[in-house]
């Protein structure tokens, strides 16, 4: 993925795997049928959010953060980023707080409520099994600082390879392949 990973962040990544294994799949945050792949599917795929990372950033959004992917990665990896994981769902937010307290991450807040609530601007924002690209751009842009970016994970049956003409409020759209079988384009959109 061409992102360095420390041995600690090795063994916390890890440590969060075995959490979605034997909590996440049982509590239907991660589906059944992923339960002997969730290192591909999920953490190696969320590993490509990031590469997305520049160094001027500080604060990221996962929407609609799930069991915290790719929210949770991305803090393991990228500590120097703040990262708000943001959950409607009660049953998911006590997972993300079980997770943020067992992998002891400091740079990560969990925030329960919906998207529209929430009033933290970002330099990114993570949309991974959200809504349709158009829905995920309009939450993100109200939470993106100006030239911040939304990661959007297209997933398998994506998004079309030529988006020429950025959604509204976007000054540029840019389409990454996938890099893993299972996994689909990544669009990144900055907002003007």
């Amino acid at each position: 993925m061409g992102v360095p990973v420390t041995d600690g962040q090795a063994a916390t990544l890890a440590r969060f795997e075995a959490l979605l294994l034997n909590r996440a799949v049982d509590l239907g945050l991660v589906a059944e049928g992923d339960r002997n792949r969730i290192r591909e599917r999920h953490l190696l795929d969320c590993l490509r959010a990031a590469t997305t990372v520049v160094p001027t950033d500080r604060e990221a959004c996962d929407l609609g953060s799930g069991a915290g992917l790719p929210g949770v990665v991305v803090a393991v990896v990228r500590p120097a980023v703040h990262v708000v994981l943001i959950e409607a769902r009660v049953r998911r937010v006590a997972f993300l707080e079980l997770a943020v307290a067992e992998l002891r991450l400091s740079n990560v807040a969990v925030r329960h409520g919906r998207i529209e609530e929430m009033k933290d601007l970002a330099d990114l924002c993570f949309a991974r099994a959200f809504a349709p690209l158009e829905e995920s751009w309009r939450a993100a842009r109200r939470l993106l600082r100006p030239g911040g970016r939304l990661v959007y994970f297209a997933g398998a049956r994506g998004v079309a390879r030529g988006i020429e003409t950025p959604l509204v409020g976007a000054s540029a759209c840019l389409v990454l392949e996938p890099v893993l079988e299972s996994s689909g384009r990544l669009v990144i959109m900055t907002r003007q």
